[in-house]
């Protein structure tokens, strides 16, 4: 790419680095994949835009989601859904972040809880946990597979961390997120369905958050929102937080909306 990394050039450097991010895809001119069903809203089709950017040093990713960029592997892709720009990146505001009543009760649910975030390890345990989880929601978009779970953290051109959930040394959930110097974001978690009471999704994002306190990074990127989807309309429930637009720019959902979405 040319360019060092953006990790000391504060926000000035970071949003130069997307600008030049975007005009050197737009340049590329890269075709879409797809179609394929939409994974989020039924009777949809999808479409995406993968890249795959070397190096990929510092920075790099936190300008990709700036546009839109979500990473699967070692690529990272985009929607370009003909007719449709509903999947939309969300992100917290760490500092500003002030828990709901049900968040609050779902941290207290889960006060006995042990969380360490470490490198990704495979191990027999998560497998069963991953295949447990799949078989509880009962979507069928995933097959459950070592390799599926894998191809989480496998490859990845970026700081990839996995967060170990124990209940008395006993795996609860497991959580994957990228770490980039000015934030966090969150790829996915899995967890026991048996312990479906302890909102162990919730509380994944909730320490998340408390993590990125501890690191002093200012964002939380929670992947796409998806309004019209029960399963991702959810993201809206971390307030306050902020949608990427069509146009690029980051804009504040008001709570009242966000209430809205997320019953919908």
């Amino acid at each position: 790419m040319g360019r060092g990394t953006a990790a000391g050039g504060g926000e000035a450097g970071q949003a130069g680095l997307t600008q030049f991010l975007a005009r050197a895809i737009e340049r590329r001119g890269l075709p879409l994949d797809g179609p394929f069903p939409c994974p989020y809203l039924p009777q949809r089709s999808a479409r995406h835009l993968t890249v795959v950017p070397a190096p990929v040093f510092p920075g790099v990713y936190h300008a990709l989601m700036d546009l839109n960029f979500r990473r699967l592997g070692a690529a990272f892709y985009r929607t370009g859904c003909e007719g449709c720009d509903q999947c939309r990146m969300l992100r917290v505001p760490v500092a500003e972040f002030r828990p709901s009543r049900a968040q609050r009760r779902c941290r207290a649910r889960n006060t006995d809880v042990n969380a360490v975030l470490g490198s990704p390890s495979p191990a027999e345990e998560k497998l069963a946990l991953y295949g447990r989880y799949l078989e509880a929601r009962h979507d069928g978009q995933m097959d459950g597979s070592e390799l599926e779970l894998r191809a989480l953290t496998a490859g990845s051109a970026v700081d990839t961390r996995e967060i170990e959930y124990r209940v008395d040394g006993r795996l609860v959930a497991v959580g994957v997120a990228d770490l980039e110097p000015k934030a966090m974001s969150a790829v996915y978690c899995y967890f026991d369905p048996a312990e479906s009471r302890r909102s162990l999704g919730v509380f994944n994002v909730l320490w998340m958050i408390e993590e990125c306190r501890r690191r002093g990074l200012p964002w939380l990127y929670l992947g796409y929102w998806v309004a019209g989807s029960p399963k991702m309309s959810y993201k809206a429930g971390y307030r306050p937080h902020e949608v990427l637009g069509p146009d690029g720019a980051w804009r504040r959902l008001p709570a009242a909306s966000a209430l809205v979405a997320a019953s919908s």
